[in-house]
């Protein structure tokens, strides 16, 4: 699915992206801005969303909306799909992005363990949920989950948890979508440099990257597609080799 390169919203395709505020989503926004498309911008920060939206200049301005929100509340993951119909008509591209990493110690010391399945997994099937009727109506649409390479190797409890069901829910809809006219695609980042993994230690690429997997996979939907491309057999070569992999993952997390 492209963006049209003419100027009035209507003819933009239009995405919604969550978590935008900063990191992978931010990237994504300004990448897709760039490419044409109208946006839609949630995060729970406000006023870093109005930052980013001047940014972005004035000849994209008009065809921005921002709407801060917490995707994890039902009520404002309503009024945030509310607000995106009424600006813009319809959401031709749902982005769940938003994500929350894990108190760093183990995970069943940490306050909350359980709010990681909701930001992580369950807003975006909810979200979804909410978008997919005008899709299917108009027989057209994207989704695309940005899931996490610890969605195949499995580091941190909860937050591996919420990626490897992220990838069975979107793996699992893309069948069930065959034929209707909605793609949906997986992109899974590796180590990016983002505020989530600002104490890590390891080399990493920005979160540029992934913003341009994300357009890739608009324009050309597919199953899955990992970012940096390298990740994708060091996840396969990981089935294969159990007892190396529990080494190297160690070794990653002490070096975090």
């Amino acid at each position: 699915m492209t963006a049209s390169s003419s100027s009035p919203a209507e003819r933009r395709t239009v995405a919604l992206i969550t978590g935008a505020s900063s990191g992978i989503g931010e990237a994504t926004a300004r990448h897709l801005a760039s490419l044409g498309y109208a946006l839609v911008l949630t995060a729970r920060r406000g006023d870093l969303l109005e930052q980013l939206a001047a940014q972005l200049g004035p000849h994209v301005l008009p065809h921005v909306l921002n709407v801060a929100a917490d995707v994890s509340v039902p009520g404002d993951r309503a009024r945030l799909v509310k607000a995106a119909l009424e600006r813009f008509g319809r959401i031709d591209a749902l982005i769940n992005n938003a994500g929350i990493g894990m108190y760093k110690g183990h995970w069943w010391d940490g306050p909350d363990p359980l709010r990681v399945l909701d930001v992580n997994l369950y807003a975006p099937i909810e979200l979804t949920r909410l978008v997919l009727p005008g899709m299917l109506e108009r027989r057209a649409g994207s989704v695309v989950n940005i899931g996490s390479v610890a969605g195949r190797i499995a580091t941190h409890g909860m937050y591996s948890a919420s990626k490897f069901g992220l990838r069975g829910f979107s793996l699992s809809l893309r069948r069930e979508l065959l034929g209707a006219g909605v793609s949906v695609s997986l992109v899974s980042p590796g180590f990016i440099r983002t505020p989530l993994t600002s104490g890590n230690r390891l080399p990493m690429p920005g979160p540029e990257v992934v913003a341009r997997a994300v357009a890739d996979v608009l324009l050309r939907p597919r199953r899955e597609v990992f970012a940096p491309a390298w990740y994708g057999p060091l996840s396969l070569l990981s089935g294969l080799t159990p007892g190396l992999t529990d080494l190297m993952v160690r070794r990653l997390m002490n070096l975090r």
